[in-house]
């Protein structure tokens, strides 16, 4: 399977039609059809259903774009490592992250990094702690932020000087918003709106305060919060999320309350062990261990 013709094929899927990913490509159609049919041929599977107006992907189709952007955006990735002047710092830094107050320090070493190296770019990835390490597993980032344990037989780990505090984001006029903070037993049998790697890992986090587990009532789950804040401003139920990433003020119908006892969770900056960084990535790395070396003290 020849990366050209990867290529090709994200093409085709992209347009939803051969002729029109034919002229993108300065292609003629026989040709890019004969290379489509040869791929499929290959695989030994159906990767598109051909239709009158449009092409759209079989399941294999679908599995076989996502393989392919991984493996395309791989080899950008390496050539421009690879390619990068000795001389110059500069090239693209990819960090997965999920939300959190405390990526502001991530992006202060950024600003730092761009004002020395005007050339060095930034990509971030957002997305729970399953999709940073599947994306640094992968080699499509060079960092990742995490939340619990970190397994350090593969991963290098700075640990923040840090927690992000956890509790509820709500509507004003709702009856838990008379309180000043939220306890555990607060949140049974109401329309709870959780992090969805909250609910798939058995919960990690509200199982940590409580053992009512059964009377948790899961009304929807969310993976970024700005999503879950209109569900919560619609009615649709709490938010339980950490601090800090919502604004509110005296004009918002929302407002946030802490959980007690204090539920708190440390963030841990990863890359892979053994892995050679390059020169845009190992600058961005010392600049934010000196900015995090300064929190610190």
């Amino acid at each position: 399977m020849e990366l050209r013709v990867l290529q090709y094929f994200l093409a085709v899927a992209r347009e939803e039609s051969v002729s029109g990913a034919a002229e993108f490509l300065h292609l003629s159609q026989p040709t890019l059809s004969r290379q489509l049919k040869d791929l499929e041929e290959e695989l030994g599977k159906r990767l598109f259903i051909r239709g009158n107006r449009k092409i759209t992907l079989t399941e294999e189709g679908m599995l076989l774009r996502k393989r392919a952007e991984e493996i395309v955006d791989l080899v950008k990735k390496t050539e421009e490592e690879v390619c990068s002047s000795d001389e110059t710092i500069s090239g693209n830094i990819y960090i997965g992250a999920g939300e959190s107050a405390g990526n502001r320090i991530l992006a202060k070493a950024a600003f730092e990094l761009k004002q020395e190296y005007p050339d060095v770019r930034f990509h971030i990835s957002s997305g729970n702690s399953v999709f940073v390490m599947e994306q640094l597993d992968k080699g499509l980032v060079d960092f990742g932020v995490i939340y619990g344990e970190v397994n350090h037989s593969k991963y290098n780990c700075i640990k923040a000087p840090f927690q992000d505090t956890f509790g509820v984001f709500m509507r004003k006029d709702s009856e838990l918003a008379e309180k000043e903070f939220i306890t555990p037993e607060d949140l049974l049998d109401r329309p709870l709106i959780v992090s969805a790697q909250e609910e798939r890992d058995h919960w990690p986090t509200l199982g940590s305060i409580t053992s009512e587990i059964p009377r948790l009532r899961v009304a929807a789950t969310y993976t970024l919060l700005y999503n879950a804040s209109l569900l919560v401003e619609e009615g649709l139920g709490y938010a339980v999320c950490f601090d800090g990433l919502i604004h509110v003020d005296e004009d918002s119908t929302l407002c946030f309350r802490p959980i007690r006892p204090a539920l708190e969770v440390t963030p841990h900056m990863i890359w892979k062990r053994y892995q050679v960084l390059s020169k845009a990535a190992q600058k961005f790395l010392e600049k934010l261990q000196a900015i995090l070396f300064q929190t610190d003290g």
